[in-house]
């Protein structure tokens, strides 16, 4: 099972950008459905971003055209590149690995990305 290392996360004003970074490690990382979630107090985590094994991406409508999730197999990590940020992305941002064929999912611990002038 793999294990999942979030960073990148801080303080950013709004229109601003940041990129999340997602590390793996203890499996083959090339065979990884991943995504990025967030979630705020009291709401449910939802998936904001996902990217395939063949680098097949899905995008949430309030992200899309603003972030880009991709991947580097041979560094073993996820990202996300988050432009134009707007006050309502403020969360905690989690990454989630699936292995292909198996239903059991890891998660990061997380990470929180605050925009706010």
């Amino acid at each position: 099972q793999v294990q999942l290392v979030e960073s990148g996360g801080g303080l950013v004003q709004p229109g601003g950008s940041l990129r999340l970074s997602c590390a793996a490690s203890g499996d083959t990382f090339s065979y990884y459905v991943m995504a990025w979630y967030r979630q705020t107090p009291g709401t449910e985590r939802e998936l904001v971003a996902s990217i395939g094994t063949k680098d097949n991406t899905y995008y949430a409508d309030s992200v899309k055209g603003r972030f880009t999730i991709s991947r580097d197999n041979a560094k073993s990590t996820m990202y996300l590149q988050m432009n134009t940020l707007k006050p309502e992305d403020t969360a905690v941002y989690y990454c989630k690995g699936r292995r292909v064929g198996v239903l059991q999912v890891s998660w990061g611990q997380g990470t929180q990305v605050t925009v706010s002038s």
